[in-house]
């Protein structure tokens, strides 16, 4: 298998996260889809990554529909736990961190555009979905050492992977001085080697 993906993707990053918790192997092939031309083009038609390519070549996106496939595929580790709610709680709360991200990403890409095409409202309208979101995930987590059970899971994976996003591309949102509880929760996470492994690359 390959995985097609950029090293600042978040989502990617929550793949790469499943692979190594699930030891499995997957040759990394990097692209940039800032540029026209970029690898995820010839296997997902809207262009985004990650894209998994399977042994036979067909391909696999988006994320959230790649992690449960590599759970499934692999008995190592497993992420999504069994029985109908267990199942939903977990999606339900990767769902919560993809909004966040995609919201997050928004906001990204708006403030690469010139100054004079850039919408503020655009902008206040994205940053309100995240602080929202954070703040759901912070009632969810309350007190507990993990959101499911105080069981490590695909959510885990997810919602670190969301939170690290916002440090990384927008500290200024200072979202751990307000959610201190959700910072050492992220904390611990980041102390997993999977998390270690994967850091983003500035770019």
């Amino acid at each position: 298998m390959k995985l097609i993906t950029s090293l600042t993707s978040p989502y990617g990053r929550k793949v790469r996260i499943v692979l190594a918790e699930k030891r499995i192997d997957c040759e990394l092939v990097l692209t940039d889809t800032s540029q026209p031309d970029h690898a995820a083009l010839e296997h997902n038609p809207l262009g985004k990554v990650p894209v998994l390519l399977m042994d036979d070549g067909k391909p696999v996106y988006d994320s959230s529909v790649i992690v449960e496939y590599l759970d499934h595929v692999s008995p190592v580790s497993r992420l999504i736990p069994n029985g109908p709610r267990q199942v939903v709680s977990v999606k339900r709360r990767e769902a919560l961190a993809d909004g966040v991200l995609d919201a997050a990403v928004a906001v990204v890409a708006e403030r690469r555009r010139p100054a004079a095409q850039q919408s503020t409202e655009w902008i206040a309208k994205q940053t309100g979905k995240i602080e929202r979101g954070v703040i759901a995930l912070a009632e969810d987590l309350g007190e507990k050492k993990y959101l499911l059970d105080d069981s490590y899971t695909l959510a885990d994976i997810a919602a670190g992977s969301m939170l690290a996003y916002l440090n990384f591309r927008l500290p200024e949102l200072e979202w751990a001085s307000h959610h201190p509880a959700l910072a050492a929760y992220l904390h611990r996470l980041e102390e997993r080697p999977s998390f270690q492994e994967t850091r983003p690359v500035a770019a």
